[in-house]
């Protein structure tokens, strides 16, 4: 069965108001089944969620809607959602920040969609550390993270999609793609860019004017390009049964609509073929 994944981290609803209505645009045209959102912001503040899904057909939850608390910077910047164009039922809300007290930061949320025909396929979305020298941190959540996998496994491969912070040579990403093991665990999804996408792939840029000034205030330094946005899929257990074939992989963002950049990140889509 042919899956899209899309992830993209939108921004909350800093700056240009006219780009969450060019997401949704990007969302229907796309058509993505399913959707994983970073920085989307809370109800209470707007529903930007409902407004990027108007007319997609896709049926979303935003982590407000399952915690029972609000985590620091959440009136600011937002949280993780996801969206899937079947039904899907939320699993877990895990609270893997490790960070200095008062920083803002996202759960991750995993969901059992339902498939057609196929039964029900795990989705992880995670969103880890973004400090540049918070790699340890990094590490731990995606340990976190594959234990989690773990725990809800289903036959069908696990899908993970998010906004990791961490290039591909770094441990956290080397870990979920097999390359190294962390605390005697071992893991391999395949990264869906690395399968199928055509050149770098950079997803947050100085060459994106909305990431410029935020890449100068941590970073300093020119021209920098780094991707740290994936989607991956593939079996988190020996014994699983299915599999997963990247067919195709893009990204969404990565240059002005209609003279706007749609967020400081550029999003991932990647077509998944998954079976038993």
């Amino acid at each position: 069965m042919r899956v899209r994944v899309l992830t993209l981290n939108v921004q909350h609803d800093q700056g240009d108001p006219r780009r969450t209505t060019l997401i949704n645009q990007e969302l229907r045209r796309n058509q993505p089944d399913v959707v994983v959102l970073q920085e989307v912001c809370y109800p209470d503040r707007s529903d930007q969620l409902a407004d990027l899904l108007d007319g997609t057909g896709l049926h979303g939850t935003h982590q407000a809607t399952v915690l029972d608390h609000l985590p620091p910077g959440a009136d600011v910047y937002g949280g993780t959602a996801i969206a899937t164009r079947w039904p899907h039922r939320i699993l877990a809300a895990i609270d893997n920040r490790d960070g200095p007290p008062g920083d803002p930061y996202w759960w991750t949320l995993a969901a059992g969609v339902d498939l057609p025909d196929l039964g029900e396929v795990l989705v992880i979305t995670p969103t880890t550390a973004w400090e540049l020298d918070a790699e340890a941190a990094r590490e731990r959540q995606m340990v976190e993270l594959a234990a989690l996998a773990a725990q809800h496994r289903t036959e069908l491969p696990t899908i993970v999609a998010g906004d990791l912070n961490a290039d591909p040579a770094s441990a956290s990403v080397r870990f979920l793609t097999g390359l190294q093991s962390l605390d005697g665990r071992s893991v391999h999804l395949h990264d869906a860019w690395a399968v199928a996408g055509s050149g770098p792939g950079y997803t947050w840029t100085s060459a994106n004017p909305l990431a410029a000034a935020e890449i100068e205030r941590l970073i300093g330094q020119p021209g920098v390009h780094r991707r740290i946005d994936y989607v991956f899929a593939g079996s988190v257990h020996p014994h699983s049964r299915g599999s997963a074939r990247v067919l195709a992989a893009r990204l969404v963002g990565d240059r002005p609509v209609d003279g706007v950049w749609l967020s400081d990140h550029a999003g991932v889509l990647a077509d998944l073929d998954l079976r038993r």
